[in-house]
């Protein structure tokens, strides 16, 4: 099984903290997927270490999350390289803060 993480979990944070301050959900819902994807993966090495589990069962969900979580993470870098979001700051471009924050503003 090959698990990497592209995304540490305070860029996921920060990606989330962005779309709440800006009202732009789809990005934020993405990161969190990602989260929960990384909680079931990390579950399952756990139950794949009980000696009373049938390892075959915690395995197969282990490789249906790294799958998961390998095409995710792809959307992911997709998604920022697409909206043009600072990848070392993970923070929302300008020209989509100033649409959020008018679309607020308008209603």
């Amino acid at each position: 099984m090959n698990y990497e993480e592209r995304f540490t979990d305070q860029e996921l944070e920060q990606v989330i903290s962005e779309g709440l301050i800006y009202m732009c959900a789809c990005p934020a819902q993405l990161a969190e997927t990602i989260r929960t994807v990384r909680r079931l993966y990390r579950y399952q090495m756990g139950c794949i270490a009980g000696p009373e589990n049938d390892g075959r069962v915690h395995r197969a969900i282990a490789e249906a999350a790294i799958a998961t979580h390998a095409q995710l993470q792809d959307c992911m870098d997709e998604i920022l390289r697409i909206e043009q979001w600072d990848r070392a700051t993970l923070r929302m471009p300008e020209n989509l803060r100033a649409k959020q924050l008018k679309a607020i503003t308008d209603d």
